[in-house]
């Protein structure tokens, strides 16, 4: 396949987390996740799957110098990343943890997050029994995760485009509906979800979306997988570089909440 003007090497994956982070696109969405985590002065917050660390001061900030933040990742080099960066937060907590089993003891916190961290887990429903088992009484957590069989790409060419979400959803995500399936999942965990808010980012800037999607380095996947012929991926490829582009994808902010079951917080 000829060499197109996308990024064909896929960044360093703690590169990628703070660049989604940094954008305008991540910027809006992590805002409204941290308005309806509801997080007070005092309060024990978890983000789980924590990465780099992009969120940890949002949320020391938000708990205060009177509260505690804990920041959980399986992954040793995005714990030292978190680590160094909150350096100077003495409230702030980064463990190496696999949040399938959480190194926390029950009732540990008021308030959690994750964030596209369940499509890519084993097993989201143990993650959310976990997590009920460390939220108190009255405890929120706040998720948010695509579902990637809405994603669309304009082309003119339309099964080009339901070829390219179907490998997506068939072949890269593990878990490419677990956006609209959470407040099921949830439920099922024990929680209550008082508020589902579905959050449809359109992106018109190619590049921009590049940077998100990996567009060129999943077509190539795709190819090697059998899934496109190379005509039709240069053909797609083309198109998206040169033409006016469009794509967005239904990202979905879960709210769930323990039953103060023992008296409120």
């Amino acid at each position: 396949m000829a060499t197109t003007r996308f990024e064909s090497a896929a960044p360093d994956p703690l590169v990628y987390l703070d660049r989604l982070a940094a954008s305008d696109l991540g910027r809006a969405y992590k805002g409204r996740m941290l308005a309806e985590l509801g997080v007070r002065p005092g309060h024990t917050v978890l983000d789980l799957g924590c990465g780099p660390g992009a969120d940890l001061g949002a949320l020391a900030e938000a708990a205060t110098v009177t509260g505690r933040v804990i920041g959980v990742d399986h992954d040793q080099a995005a714990v030292d990343a978190a680590r160094e960066r909150t350096a100077g937060r003495h409230t702030v907590t980064v463990r190496l943890g696999d949040i399938h089993e959480l190194p926390l003891a029950d009732g540990t916190a008021e308030r959690a997050r994750t964030d596209r961290v369940l499509q890519h887990a084993a097993d989201p429903a143990r993650v959310l029994r976990e997590v009920r088992r460390v939220l108190r009484p009255g405890g929120r957590l706040v998720m948010g995760e695509p579902d990637w069989h809405t994603l669309t790409v304009d082309h003119p060419d339309g099964d080009l485009s339901l070829a390219y979400t179907g490998y997506v959803t068939d072949r890269v995500i593990r878990h490419a509906r677990i956006g609209s399936g959470l407040p099921r999942l949830a439920v099922e965990a024990g929680f209550t979800v008082p508020v589902v808010i579905p959050v449809t980012p359109v992106l018109r800037d190619v590049r921009a979306a590049d940077a998100i999607l990996g567009l060129e380095r999943t077509t190539r996947r795709a190819v090697a997988d059998g899934c496109l012929t190379e005509e039709a991926a240069q053909r797609w490829l083309d198109h998206l570089a040169d033409g006016p582009f469009l794509a967005s994808v239904v990202f979905y902010i879960v709210v769930a909440e323990v039953p103060p079951q023992q008296g409120g917080e």
